[in-house]
């Protein structure tokens, strides 16, 4: 039985996939964030019968030492520990550079020294920018619209080195925008639905035109499982995308009308990304997945959003709508 470490196994993509590998018959080994509460994020909320099958090493992926030590005995590793709020990434760009470059570079390197037999780096659609041509396929061009962005494309770049300099079986896996339960609600979808389920008839929101393709989680956690058992990934930049796309005001009302049809959306200045630093345009190409490995995706995005205001509806005291979170 193969055992795989789970960088950022206590997030919201990475608690699913936790769910995901060990339905599938893996061992997972998840690489937690130490904190002196030993809370364990999402990986709290998971039934017993998922996590008697997950051993659970503290850690902060800013530390070789510790990334190595978690590594040992690993035939695989799922590098999903990331910074990722785009807004915090605007006046804390140095966690960036240490979490999102230094923490990949630190598993590269582990995984290098152990002979660890598959490598996935988790990337995201916002290391393209702004549609230069669409549907936008793995040849796109990057951009660094925010420093988020241009520090996963810096762990990109990385990760691609560490393949071709010392032929680590590595694979850069792209999801385009995740959404799902237990996502925070510095994310546009639950920002939204929170708002609404809270009673406020002013939702809060920036710019209402980008379009963005949006993956629901379960089909995203998926998509990383069978990358993972297709060789021919290896050495490969892969997107999960639906290649649909939709813009942000359109799902605004699109949820107001099932939530609170009497609720209206306002301009929240703080909520704008500076002009040169909004993506506009992200409609991502599934072909290639589609091409090398087996995932289709299962969920439409209606019986997404379905889950998703299920979820957030019994677990709205978890979240904050008076406030922006960054």
């Amino acid at each position: 039985m193969k055992k795989i470490l789970l960088t950022g196994s206590d997030g919201f993509i990475g608690s699913h996939l936790t769910e995901e590998l060990v339905q599938a018959g893996y061992e997972v080994k998840a690489f937690v964030y130490y904190n002196s509460f030993n809370t364990w994020g999402w990986l709290d909320t998971l039934p017993t019968e998922i996590m008697d099958h997950v051993e659970i090493f503290p850690g902060d992926i800013r530390d070789p030492h510790g990334v190595k030590e978690a590594m040992k005995g690993c035939q695989a590793v799922f590098h999903l520990a990331a910074l990722i709020a785009i807004p915090f990434s605007y006046h804390s760009p140095d966690t960036y550079v240490d979490t999102n470059i230094k923490g990949t570079l630190n598993v590269l390197q582990a995984a290098r020294e152990l002979g660890v037999e598959r490598v996935l780096v988790t990337s995201t659609s916002e290391v393209y920018g702004t549609a230069k041509y669409v549907p936008i396929d793995e040849m796109h061009p990057f951009q660094g619209q925010s420093p988020y962005s241009a520090t996963k494309i810096g762990a990109d770049r990385l990760a691609e080195s560490f393949y071709r300099s010392f032929s680590l079986p590595v694979t850069i896996v792209r999801p385009f925008n995740t959404f799902g339960p237990r996502q925070s609600a510095r994310a546009v979808i639950p920002t939204i639905i929170t708002q609404l389920l809270s009673g406020k008839e002013e939702i809060k929101l920036g710019s209402l035109t980008p379009t963005r393709d949006f993956n629901y989680v379960k089909d995203t956690a998926r998509g990383f499982l069978e990358i993972y058992r297709s060789e021919k990934t290896i050495g490969q930049e892969i997107n999960i995308a639906t290649q649909k796309e939709i813009s942000i005001g359109a799902l605004a009302e699109e949820l107001i009308r099932q939530i609170n049809p009497a609720a209206r959306i306002v301009c929240d200045e703080r909520r704008l990304r500076p002009e040169k630093s909004e993506v506009n345009r992200l409609l991502g190409s599934n072909k290639k997945i589609m091409e090398l490995t087996e995932w289709r995706p299962r969920y439409t995005f209606e019986q997404g959003l379905a889950e998703t205001i299920k979820f957030l509806r019994n677990n709205l005291e978890r979240y904050k709508p008076d406030l922006y979170n960054l």
